[in-house]
């Protein structure tokens, strides 16, 4: 999600320079799925709470099925959303 990468950067937990231009290249390159009804509703029926963004980028792997690359504690312990291992 990108919101949250900006977010993450503003608050200092990553670096990043949002308009340095390579950045700008790759993050045009990734393909971003719009917030739909289906996501919205499956973010209600994980089975873990935490950070919203979070849950809602858990619920778009899981609409998807595509897996989820994260370091976030409370999807890594999730049994339905999909993890790339």
């Amino acid at each position: 999600m990108l919101w949250e990468i900006a977010k993450l950067a503003q608050l200092g937990r990553i670096a990043v320079d949002l308009d340095d231009p390579e950045v700008v290249r790759v993050l045009a390159r990734l393909h971003v799925w719009p917030l739909t009804r289906e996501i919205a509703r499956a973010s209600t029926r994980l089975d873990v709470r935490g950070d919203l963004a979070d849950e809602l980028i858990g619920a778009t792997s899981v609409v998807h099925k595509i897996p989820l690359v994260t370091r976030d504690r409370a999807l890594l312990r999730s049994k339905i959303v999909l993890l790339a291992r």
